[in-house]
């Protein structure tokens, strides 16, 4: 796009404006347009483009999943969600790449996450060492965890215990709760037995675990 075109772009009615950039994908027009122009950024801030955020890439040859590249995710920590954070109502993240982007607003109306390869290594990292992000999970009523780690040797009450509510004991307010596997693999069983749900039952409405993975044992 030359230059000219350019100009001509941001001369366009806003509702053509509008028009063609709901065409595209919201996180390609933040991340090549934003911060170009004082017209088209008010443009771009409208909450159909900022209210959801997925910063999850899914090999279409593999099927791996990992975060959005860090050259993207400069930009968007760095220059965007700065200026955007408080339109941010769901997040798509991937865990490797987690922390930046919860540091990178404070994300008032933020109410659903997703987190892609929800795994062991990131508890004591962002659940247990970072106190900063507690205001965000205290928002959260919608939490949907992907696992990656299908092979882990530890006792599904165990992980239960240890990873899953530790994780879940930060997020007060929660309403919705899914579990699952990253393309229907398995995942660590979610064991109900000895498991004190008071943490966030009262608030607790919906439960989406696959029965294949959810241990309860009947006396």
């Amino acid at each position: 796009m030359t230059l000219d075109n350019n100009i001509y772009l941001y001369n366009l009615p806003y509702e053509i404006i509008f028009f063609i950039l709901k065409k595209l994908d919201n996180m390609d027009i933040l991340y090549s347009l934003f911060g170009m122009n004082h017209r088209l950024d008010n443009i771009i801030q409208d909450k159909i483009f900022t209210t959801m955020l997925n910063f999850v890439s899914i090999s279409s040859l593999t099927n791996d999943i990992s975060s959005i590249s860090d050259r993207m995710l400069d930009r968007f920590c760095y220059n965007v969600l700065p200026r955007i954070h408080y339109n941010v109502k769901h997040l798509i993240l991937e865990s490797t790449s987690m922390g930046r982007i919860l540091h990178a607003g404070s994300y008032p109306n933020l109410t659903e996450l997703k987190l892609f390869n929800f795994n062991q290594e990131i508890i004591p990292r962002y659940f247990i060492d970072d106190s900063h992000l507690q205001h965000i999970y205290n928002q959260i009523n919608d939490l949907t965890l992907i696992s990656n780690e299908n092979n882990t040797e530890m006792h599904s009450k165990d992980y239960t215990n240890n990873i899953y509510t530790v994780a879940l004991n930060l997020f007060k307010n929660l309403t919705h709760l899914t579990i699952a596997g990253a393309f229907n693999k398995d995942y660590p069983p979610f064991s109900l037995d000895n498991l004190s749900l008071n943490m966030f039952s009262s608030t607790l409405t919906k439960l989406s675990i696959r029965p294949s993975e959810l241990i309860l044992t009947v006396h």
